[in-house]
């Protein structure tokens, strides 16, 4: 039967407790995480969010507490009041409390518990279903608890940072205009409205904009966006991200703020000194060195272009690629140079999974002898020069890849990445920022035979390519920037549109008509008669973030409640069907879908 804590009153946490404390009577609360029975002596170890302690009862304890003690299990919740002793020669090294323990005169219990469907123990290797499922249990882990109690302090750090640089925290609506360029919107129905419907926001980027036309000069927010797309392991269809807007800036005034945030969140959270100024790729020198707009710079595995050297070289893969508009470009992956030849497939095959129709590939044996898939149909010179450009010696493995160039990056890029995984090149321990800045304002959708925004309609141009918009539009690099951290975006923005001619032309080359640009953006492009500042911003992934911090492998387990991948919730069960009444309210009917 449960009992109440009436007339007592938590002291102190338990971790909150040391030698200092030793003599001093002290009330603590927590969870049973474990019960040691060695007959005249019975120890329980407590949990709470900070850790643990040792409960003792021994011959001294009164007979009816020691039965009582006798009756717990683990998950029960419990009261204690107690005097602190010290464990002496019986210390424990290995707990932060492990000198002290508690020598209990009052017990009460709580709360009792059934027997949970896995231990609550750190690091469990419990499938992910499971734990997801009883996440209220899940959460009660150590580490779980850790990531979340750091995802706060990275918060309420941005949140200081951010306050005495003189930005003001706005919240932007949740139910706005549906916009469907780009990624998909969650869509909400209106009652109030038959047949209307409300979009929930992927960005505050519309509201953010229009804040800095209402004067508002610096804004952030910490803000919940919804993206109706498929999930990986580190998306989510919805997450925060820490949203900021600046005006009378350009590039360099919105990459230094940002760049003092992340120093100023990484010690305060990590104690961990991040040197700035952060290093910088232009966008075109990211994909050539590193084949990726969100390169991991932690090793030195870089690609290498061959075109030149390969030109005229009488191999019809390498040829017809460079006649096609292609390219040829390479990797050396030093150490590999005595693979057999099935784990050299298994390469090949990986670069497929990337879109490359094959891999050339290119082995020096630590014996120096010397095995190739392409170099019979080259001359002794070509594989020189080849080699000496690759700067290949004994044991190494010289990859290549010949396809139009969105195709030769993303293959070599990938393989890069599964070299350093393989060779063990790269540790979750070490973290590298880079800036990439210089993205190419459009590219072309071949599907939609027109151009897409890279990063959404309202990206300034780089002032100095505004006149290729009409005549070569693929060439025009926007004043946008990534912050990236071990391979993975952190974060994005960009200098936005507030000339209106610009703003046309950027409508014009993404095929909008001035009915269609209005009927979608009509507000922003009202408010933008009436006076608007050069502007721009930046929002980190702030799930991601964490994720990276945590060296978690999947931002799953830094979000307290988060979706599996087909967006579903394992533990309330949601989205699920809704009663006929709710939908005959918003003037809705379900179309059963055939199978």
């Amino acid at each position: 039967m449960s009992e109440s804590m009436q007339g007592l009153k938590r002291t102190h946490h338990c971790t909150e407790l040391s030698a200092a404390n030793v003599g001093e009577e002290v009330v603590v609360t927590g969870w049973v995480q474990r019960r040691r029975n060695l007959g005249q002596l019975l120890f329980i170890t407590l949990r709470d969010i900070t850790g643990l302690l040792q409960l003792s009862f021994s011959e001294n304890t009164e007979k009816s507490l020691f039965e009582k003690a006798e009756t717990l299990r683990s998950e029960y919740v419990i009261a204690v009041k107690g005097i602190v002793v010290s464990r002496g020669v019986d210390a424990n090294k290995s707990m932060k409390t492990g000198d002290i323990e508690i020598d209990v005169k009052e017990l009460r219990i709580l709360s009792e518990a059934e027997t949970t469907p896995f231990e609550i123990v750190e690091n469990s290797d419990v499938r992910e279903e499971l734990r997801l499922k009883y996440r209220y249990l899940d959460l009660r882990r150590p580490d779980m608890q850790k990531n979340l109690i750091l995802r706060s302090k990275v918060a309420q750090s941005a949140r200081r940072f951010l306050e005495t640089e003189g930005f003001l925290e706005v919240e932007t609506p949740i139910l706005i205009k549906s916009s469907p360029e780009g990624a998909r919107d969650y869509i909400v129905p209106s009652r109030v409205h038959p047949g209307s419907f409300y979009g929930l926001p992927q960005s505050p980027q519309i509201f953010k904009q229009l804040l800095m036309v209402s004067g508002y000069d610096k804004y952030f927010q910490i803000a919940k966006c919804f993206r109706d797309e498929d999930l990986r392991a580190d998306r989510q269809p919805e997450f925060t991200q820490i949203d900021i807007e600046m005006s009378f800036v350009d590039v360099e005034d919105v990459i230094g703020v940002n760049e003092r945030l992340i120093q100023k969140v990484f010690k305060e959270a990590m104690n961990m000194d991040i040197e700035l100024p952060i290093d910088r790729l232009t966008y075109q020198e990211a994909m050539d060195r590193f084949g990726s707009d969100k390169p991991d710079v932690r090793f030195e595995v870089e690609l290498k272009d061959l075109s030149d050297l390969v030109d005229g070289c009488g191999f019809a893969v390498f040829e017809n690629a460079l006649k096609d508009g292609g390219m040829v470009r390479g990797i050396n992956a030093k150490g590999m140079g005595d693979l057999g030849r099935k784990q050299i497939d298994s390469l090949v095959a990986y670069g497929k999974d990337f879109g490359a129709k094959g891999v050339a590939w290119h082995q020096i044996k630590t014996d120096g002898e010397e095995k190739s898939s392409f170099a019979k149909f080259l001359s002794e010179e070509t594989l020189a020069k080849i080699k000496e450009r690759m700067g290949a010696d004994k044991d190494d493995l010289i990859l290549v890849v010949a396809d139009k160039p969105s195709v030769v990056y993303s293959a070599l890029g990938a393989l890069r990445l599964e070299v350093a995984k393989r060779l063990e090149l790269v540790s979750k321990d070490e973290f590298k920022f880079v800036w990439v800045t210089d993205f190419p304002l459009l590219e072309f959708d071949e599907e939609a035979n027109r151009y897409v925004a890279m990063h959404h309609p309202f990206t300034m141009p780089k002032d100095e390519d505004i006149p290729l918009m009409e005549t070569d539009p693929g060439k025009v690099r926007a004043k946008a920037y990534d912050l990236c951290l071990n391979g993975c975006e952190l974060g994005g923005g960009s200098i936005r549109i507030y000339q209106k001619e610009v703003q046309e032309r950027m409508f014009e080359l993404l095929g909008f008509t001035e009915e269609g640009a209005y009927s979608q953006f009509g507000y922003l492009l009202n408010a933008f008669k009436y006076g608007v500042p050069p502007h721009g911003g930046l929002a980190f992934g702030l799930d991601r973030m964490i994720m990276l911090m945590c060296k978690a492998d999947s931002i799953r387990d830094v979000i307290a409640f988060p979706k599996v991948k087909d967006a579903s919730c394992l533990m309330t069960e949601a989205p699920s069907p809704v009663e006929d009444k709710q939908l005959q309210e918003l003037a809705l009917s379900i179309k059963k879908l055939e199978e």
